[in-house]
């Protein structure tokens, strides 16, 4: 039976590969699509999530939730999204967004569920906080949840933080906290799934579709990171999804987590104690390697189940 998810987002780009690797894979039942702001603004991540998703002619319902942090202020990165989120691809617009704010949907529909549900977090967690938070008693439905988040050593939005982590850190405390079994790809798994020139041009040779063609041009729009040698753009938030679907592709280790919330210059770093050197229980499975051409495999052979 397909596995019951939620899928959490704030499109972005990656989350742009990732949504569709979600909505083209049998092996997962997308209940909902809820979006924060987190890479730009909810005003822009929404209706990049409905055209998303209507481009692929699903008919999943789409929830806006939270447009801040729980703590302070918003923060967006366009530096690497664009000003829209999208690196400046138009699609076609989307439909309307179902009336209910994300948090409500993620408890009724968790509540209500006769499987245990699977959260999928590929943004700043506020919306998944915010549910656990005002109904602790859901968790006991949540399979586990699985997040694009953290990292194991520098970040990419401090020093010493990853984007999402230090977007609402307190709300991911609140996540690694609830009980319920964790899965991390932080930005040391993405680093190993760097799509090339090479990489983009074999999937846009792949086939015609308009949501294959339509994520080779999101993919193209990224710039080459400079933390990793410039050679191409990381693949964050699909290798969340891709776990779910393909989790041979990956070999994992289980470790305490933890956050610092400090006000200092490292705030919204993950404390990973990948060895087990403080003695605390393991609370998160990290993934530690990809296989990045069984990835772009599954990326490309998805993408082509796609209209």
């Amino acid at each position: 039976m397909p596995l019951p998810i939620i899928l959490d987002c704030d499109p972005g780009t990656d989350d742009a590969l990732a949504l569709f690797l979600a909505l083209a894979s049998p092996e997962l039942e997308v209940l909902a699509i809820t979006v924060a702001g987190g890479n730009v603004g909810l005003e822009m991540t929404l209706p990049n999530a409905l055209a998303l998703t209507a481009l692929t002619g699903s008919k999943v319902p789409v929830y806006a939730g939270a447009d801040r942090p729980l703590l302070g202020a918003f923060t967006s990165e366009t530096r690497v999204h664009g000003n829209d989120g999208l690196g400046g691809i138009a699609l076609p617009p989307g439909g309307p967004p179902c009336p209910e704010h994300a948090a409500d949907a993620i408890r009724r529909i968790v509540r209500a569920s006769e499987r245990p549900v699977t959260l999928v977090g590929i943004a700043p967690v506020t919306n998944i906080a915010l549910a656990l938070m005002t109904e602790p008693a859901i968790a006991a439905n949540v399979e586990r949840i699985v997040l694009m988040s953290g990292a194991w050593g520098e970040g990419n939005a401090t020093p010493a933080a990853e984007f999402n982590a230090v977007s609402d850190p307190e709300a991911l405390a609140v996540v690694l906290g609830c009980g319920r079994p964790v899965v991390m790809a932080t930005l040391e798994i993405a680093a190993q799934a760097l799509c090339t020139p090479a990489h983009l041009a074999a999937m846009r040779a792949s086939g015609s579709g308009r949501c294959l063609q339509a994520a080779c041009d999101i993919q193209n729009s990224v710039p080459f990171s400079r933390r990793l040698g410039g050679m191409g753009a990381a693949l964050y938030d699909p290798c969340a999804v891709a776990w779910l679907i393909r989790p041979e592709l990956f070999t994992t280790q289980a470790a305490s987590v933890t956050m610092d919330l400090g006000p200092g210059p490292c705030r919204g770093r993950t404390v990973i104690d990948r060895w087990g050197r403080t003695g605390a229980p393991a609370n998160a499975m990290v993934l530690e390697t990809i296989d990045a051409g069984g990835l772009f495999t599954l990326l490309t052979g998805r993408f082509n189940r796609l209209p």
